[in-house]
């Protein structure tokens, strides 16, 4: 089960749908956040550099759906947990130098 889900469903102009898609496209590109807007309410999402992309199309009768899901996890890429747990960890105690006591 989901933490949380949003959905949406409305009637759109081809052109309508196209500047949606249109602006969801810039701010993927422009940014790390996107706004989507769900009828009177914005939600504003954290996208990182790196996502999913699905594209299906299904034919049932005389209806066709295309569904785009876009999809990302929200825990830390490994290389920034990595970089994160050795930046929270204190430097470790380096070894005393070792040699021959000179006269």
């Amino acid at each position: 089960m989901s933490d949380l889900e949003i959905s949406r469903t409305e009637t759109l102009s081809r052109q309508d749908a196209a500047r949606r898609l249109a602006a969801l496209a810039a701010a993927l590109a422009d940014g790390d956040e996107v706004a989507v807007d769900l009828g009177g309410t914005r939600l504003t999402l954290h996208v990182p550099e790196q996502i999913r992309c699905e594209v299906e199309v299904e034919v049932d009768g005389d209806e066709v759906e295309l569904e785009l899901e876009l999809t990302w996890s929200t825990a830390p890429a490994p290389a920034q947990a990595a970089a994160e747990s050795d930046a929270s960890e204190p430097a470790a105690a380096k070894p005393a130098a070792r040699g021959r006591k000179r006269d």
